[in-house]
């Protein structure tokens, strides 16, 4: 085994000076404070057993576990680095009648997924979180990069393949903003921390429009806060290729803007939306009625048309929302 084989003869500071993403193995065991200068069977030599067993291993398991996270991680980055497109095969809808498509989605589109309250539109973003293969209520598949994953594959992949963004983005975590960022800004192993945080809290605050500062605690961010700050996160830090967002039009931030950064970072996104101006915004639209996959639209150039005096009414919304906020008196048509 290659990593066997390295982790046996070379001493960690070479491993981990060859792949940064093993420092965080050597973090999450404790196992940051060995002396680096040996090989990990070397220094482990010299650790508490009794300590070793907190974390559930033994001097022994523990070089064997090294390898396999090395493995995992760096042929899981190998695959993410060169996902070019996901093809949705269809299934079946609520009924047990086929659904007739063959749809794939490369990397910066944008495809809107709409239809009734129930309809199955989140049934559809779950199918393509876990990559389906005939193995949900819908027997949908998913390919990536035109093939299916082998279980092994996907199930490897499984949080780092699809960053999802739902109605929900609750914090419970006693962190600062700032400390939130730097935390995932070291687990990503960015080059440039100090940059990254930095953009990724401008961005935050440009989409929410309701500012907040760096030493606001992530508790006390309103939703349309959280969901600005997770959605700049997944653009700047996140490297899954795929981004699902389950209804943002009612969170209180730009929601166009936010759509067309994650599509500009190469990601493919996918939105499930009741909101004409994100609907109309995607490239293309998934229509679902039944549990199933009716059809799918292409936006027209008469759509296009429409998409313009839509923006200009939502534009007007907007800033009677932003007159209500300042409590300001809406005297006058915004129309």
């Amino acid at each position: 085994m290659k990593f066997q084989q390295l982790i046996e003869t070379s001493p960690i500071a070479e491993i981990v000076e060859l792949y940064p993403i093993a420092r965080d193995f050597l973090l999450n065991f404790g196992l940051d404070d060995l002396p680096w200068e040996r090989t990990l069977s070397a220094a482990l030599e010299q650790e508490n057993e009794e300590r070793l067993l907190e974390f559930g291993c033994t001097r022994t398991e523990i070089p064997f576990q090294f390898a396999a996270f090395l493995a995992t991680m760096l042929e899981s980055e190998t695959l993410e680095s060169e996902i070019r497109s996901i093809t949705l095969l269809g299934g079946r809808d609520k009924s047990g009648n086929p659904e007739e498509i063959s749809l794939t989605i490369r990397t910066g589109e944008i495809i809107g997924i709409v239809g009734p309250t129930g309809s199955g539109k989140s049934r559809l973003l779950a199918d393509i979180e876990c990559v389906a293969q005939g193995d949900t209520p819908t027997r949908r598949r998913i390919l990536v990069n035109g093939r299916p994953l082998e279980d092994e594959e996907r199930f490897r992949m499984e949080g780092k393949l699809v960053a999802q963004l739902s109605q929900n983005m609750n914090f419970v975590v006693d962190l600062s903003v700032g400390e939130f960022l730097d935390m995932h800004a070291q687990s990503r192993l960015c080059a440039d921390k100090e940059g990254v945080i930095q953009q990724c809290f401008d961005c935050a605050n440009r989409l929410a429009g309701e500012k907040f500062g760096l030493d606001t605690k992530v508790t006390q961010l309103s939703g349309g806060q959280s969901r600005a700050l997770m959605i700049a996160d997944t653009a700047y830090m996140s490297a899954s290729p795929i981004v699902l967002i389950d209804e943002i039009e009612n969170a209180g931030i730009d929601r166009k803007q936010a759509v067309n950064l994650l599509a500009s970072k190469d990601k493919i996104v996918l939105i499930s939306t009741h909101d004409p101006l994100l609907a109309l915004s995607a490239h293309k639209r998934i229509v679902i009625r039944g549990g199933g996959i009716h059809k799918v639209i292409e936006k027209t150039a008469e759509e296009r048309e429409s998409l313009v005096r839509i923006e200009a009414l939502d534009e007007a919304l907007m800033e009677v929302r932003r007159r209500l906020r300042q409590g300001e008196l809406i005297n006058a048509p915004a129309f």
